[in-house]
């Protein structure tokens, strides 16, 4: 019997089923243009679950509410395909976007730690597909089965290592250094040694949200870096060229000369 089969079986054994409420108001959060927190983009290998009990499959909607901050946190989401926003607005009504997570990412996982409120608002930024797992049943899981385990500790390291990259990034470089290396994060240009590759679909409002900026400088940087050829629109799409890490190592005007 494979992995992924056998976990599902242990799911299947584990936990009991909820409901989840997942057809909330679109739009509850305005959009800011300005933000002073960090951004962590999180991506590994995708999972394949089926419903079952403890766990219910989902099919969010794009700029739908998956949970919302202050709300009772009791279960963990995988996302299987799309890409969900966190945002967490502050008391005096600022709102961060601390994280933007991809197929193959784990989110809610606060719970685990003993949070009974959920820190941040998710919301799906594209049609999305996620599992929700019950608090119950992952905690059995991660104490009977090594394999899923290992699986979601592999998750936590990565995304604990990247939101260390981000802190570094936004205490020392500057706004267009921090919106090259969103943009090449959001591109996996890392991977395979690609040279070019597309940008999912996104406004500058939540690029600047996600740098800590105004929308203004992210169309600035935005029309330089298509000037020098980093960035190409084809097709309806922005792509990345794996040149703009020369923003990112020389910065401003070593790029631009």
């Amino acid at each position: 019997m494979s992995t992924v089969h056998h976990l599902q079986d242990t799911i299947d054994r584990s936990g009991r089923t909820r409901r989840h409420d997942s057809d909330k108001a679109k739009g509850t959060l305005g959009e800011r243009s300005v933000c002073s927190e960090i951004l962590a983009v999180c991506h590994t290998g995708l999972w394949t679950w089926d419903p079952g009990i403890g766990r219910t499959v989902l099919k969010s909607r794009k700029k739908q509410i998956l949970f919302s901050q202050g709300e009772a946190a009791d279960a963990v989401f995988y996302i299987q395909e799309g890409q969900v926003k966190l945002t967490v607005v502050s008391p005096q009504g600022k709102e961060a976007v601390v994280a933007m997570l991809e197929g193959g990412a784990f989110l809610g996982e606060s719970c685990l730690a003993g949070q009974t409120v959920r820190p941040a608002t998710a919301t799906a930024v594209e049609d999305s597909r996620l599992v929700r797992i019950d608090k119950e049943v992952m905690i059995r899981l991660l104490h009977e089965e090594p394999a899923f385990s290992e699986l979601f500790l592999t998750h936590l390291l990565s995304r604990n290592t990247r939101i260390q990259e981000d802190v570094v990034d936004h205490l020392f470089n500057s706004s267009e250094k921090r919106l090259a290396r969103v943009l090449l994060l959001l591109a996996h240009c890392e991977k395979d040694g690609r040279t070019e590759a597309s940008l999912p679909k996104l406004s500058q409002e939540t690029l600047a949200e996600m740098i800590g900026t105004t929308r203004a400088l992210v169309s600035f940087f935005m029309t330089r870096f298509r000037e020098k050829g980093f960035l190409l629109y084809d097709n309806g799409g922005w792509h990345v060229h794996r040149s703009l890490y020369n923003v990112i190592r020389h910065g401003w005007h070593s790029s631009y000369g």
